[in-house]
């Protein structure tokens, strides 16, 4: 969104200066200054990796590949980028398409920066698979970054790629409700028409794919979920939307959890506040209660006299 408001900057020359975070701890900030209003800068900061996942010059692994192909001549990658920054873009609004329907695709695609950078490993790997091999000087497995110095891993064969989370949540309720989704979510996978999907499969113990692995990297709280994927899963348009299925997993069930997690309260709140009305109604009326308790002290005083 706040891509989309610098368009207006270039003719009102409005100073843009913002920062903000998305799921995963990845921070932006981007800036257009009022004395060049057509260049606008695009910082991102991506989570610390795990001791397990290597990046190159601050950057996963084809990552300055993937950008160049993404956006072509339209984005300069600065180098070095801005301090405590990852990647730097300068983006030059006056060259964007002239027709809006190309200039928002193109800001949309900028905004799905995430993707592209963090992606750019698995989507080298998973664009072999659709040709049934695997990419060169790749590890038989491949610890990738997704969140804070916590990686999801990759083994990348000619036939299939198999994908596995160790899931971790910090909150006790949230390990609880992310444990039964993942259940659920793993059971709905036989479902009739969905035989189409991958395989998926949910474990409490760490999958025989992530022997050799170090048990810090494998502290899972709420078990491993593994994904199969087949060349079948990735071909033509489908591979961009695989890639982003796998890289913002741990966000995808993170949201339900937090869902899950906000409707029950709702409901909670919801019978609280008809047992307070249930309450309210069992009261007797003041002025009722004030009658009544005239009439009484008017009986017992005539009893009194009768029996004098």
């Amino acid at each position: 969104m706040i891509l989309l408001q610098s368009q207006s900057s270039i003719e009102k020359s409005v100073e843009l200066d913002h920062h903000w975070v998305e799921f995963d701890d990845v921070r932006y900030h981007v800036q257009v200054s009022i004395k060049n209003p057509h260049i606008l800068l695009l910082s991102v900061s991506l989570p610390t990796p795990s001791s397990e996942t290597i990046f190159i010059r601050g950057l996963p692994f084809g990552a300055i590949e993937a950008i160049k192909a993404a956006y072509g001549g339209l984005v300069q990658i600065l180098d070095p980028p801005r301090d405590a920054f990852n990647l730097t873009l300068k983006i030059n609004l006056s060259k964007l398409p002239a027709n809006q329907e190309q200039k928002h695709a193109f800001l949309v695609k900028v905004a799905s920066i995430r993707e592209v950078v963090l992606g750019a490993p698995l989507r080298v790997i998973l664009k072999h698979l659709a040709s049934r091999t695997v990419a060169p000087n790749v590890d038989p497995l491949v610890a990738l970054v997704h969140r804070p110095k916590e990686s999801f891993f990759v083994v990348p064969q000619a036939d299939k790629v198999t994908v596995v989370y160790p899931m971790r949540f910090s909150d006790s309720i949230d390990i609880v409700l992310a444990t039964s989704f993942l259940q659920e979510f793993v059971e709905a996978r036989r479902t009739a028409g969905l035989n189409n999907t991958p395989l998926c499969s949910w474990s409490h113990t760490s999958p025989l794919e992530l022997k050799g692995v170090s048990s810090d990297a494998l502290s899972a709280n709420a078990g491993f979920v593994t994904f199969v994927i087949f060349p079948r899963h990735v071909e033509g348009q489908k591979l961009d939307r695989t890639v982003w299925s796998l890289s913002t997993f741990h966000a995808y069930v993170s949201y339900h959890v937090k869902c899950s997690e906000g409707f029950m309260h709702t409901r909670m709140r919801r019978r609280v506040e008809s047992l307070i009305q249930a309450l309210d109604r069992a009261k007797p009326d003041l002025e009722d209660a004030k009658k009544t308790t005239s009439q009484n002290r008017s009986f017992k005083r005539l009893v009194r006299y009768l029996h004098a």
